[in-house]
C-alpha cells in the first residue's frame, strides 16, 4: 500500500474555510466533514488541523467561541470572517489556474 502523500500548501487552509463557509463547527466535526466529503480519500490529522486552526485565528480568517456540544462537552467553535472568505476566493482562483495548468500538461 502506497503511503498518503501530504496537501500541497494551503489544501488544508481552503478545505477548512470552505467546510466553514456551511456552517460553524468544531475541530473533529471539521475532520469527519473534509473526510466524509472526499469520499474518505482525504484523513485530516488532528497534529495538523489544530495548529492550521490557529495560524487562520491569528491571520484573521476565523473567528472562535467556546459551546457546550450536543453531547454537553465544552468544545471550541470555528466560523469564517470575512477575510477568510476573500482569502478563500483568492486561494480558489490560484489553485483552479494551477490545476487547469497541470491538467493541460498531463494532456500531452
Amino acid at each position: 500500500m502506497q503511503k498518503p502523500r501530504d496537501l500541497f500548501p494551503g489544501a488544508l487552509e481552503m478545505m477548512i474555510l470552505r467546510s466553514l463557509q456551511i456552517k460553524s463547527m468544531h475541530g473533529y466535526a471539521l475532520v469527519q466533514h473534509i473526510q466524509s466529503t472526499s469520499n474518505d480519500l482525504l484523513n485530516v490529522e488532528e497534529g495538523s488541523l489544530y495548529p492550521a486552526l490557529q495560524r487562520m485565528l491569528k491571520s484573521g480568517w476565523l473567528n472562535a467561541k467556546w459551546e457546550i456540544s450536543p453531547t454537553n462537552r465544552r468544545v471550541r467553535t470555528y466560523s469564517i470572517t470575512a477575510a477568510g472568505k476573500k482569502h478563500l476566493a483568492e486561494e480558489t482562483s490560484k489553485f483552479e489556474s494551477m490545476l487547469k495548468g497541470i491538467q493541460l500538461v498531463l494532456a500531452n
